[in-house]
């Protein structure tokens, strides 16, 4: 089983940065492609970002410039560098594999970390 524990989140104001990590742990001989997600209250979860274990990464319209995604393979850990942030970056980031580039089932989802961002 792995587990994935998502940590970094905070309140911001507008304009400013966090950066976000995703440890994965548990029964992993190596992570494959992985993304950040995010749910904003009353939203469906949406994929913002991903990355192959090679390091192609792709972005959702709306983040691209402000977020970077990276990943530690020796770690199992995944980043988000969040910066520019705006009120509507406001939601639960949530990492996962991202099954747009790589495998075909999710992981179980973790606890998540809130972004808030407000002035």
């Amino acid at each position: 089983q792995v587990q994935l524990v998502e940590s970094g989140g905070g309140l911001v104001q507008p304009g400013g940065s966090l950066r976000l990590s995703c440890a994965a742990s548990g029964n992993i001989f190596s992570l494959g492609s992985m993304g950040w997600y995010r749910q904003a209250p009353g939203n469906q979860r949406e994929l913002v970002a991903g990355i192959t274990r090679g390091g192609s990464t792709n972005y959702e319209d709306s983040v691209k410039g402000r977020f970077t995604i990276s990943r530690d393979n020796a770690k199992n850990t995944v980043y988000l560098q969040m910066n520019s942030l705006k009120p509507e970056d406001t939601a639960v980031y949530y990492c996962n594999r991202d099954l747009t580039t790589g495998g075909s089932t999710y992981y179980p989802w973790g606890q998540g970390t809130q972004v808030t961002v407000s002035s």
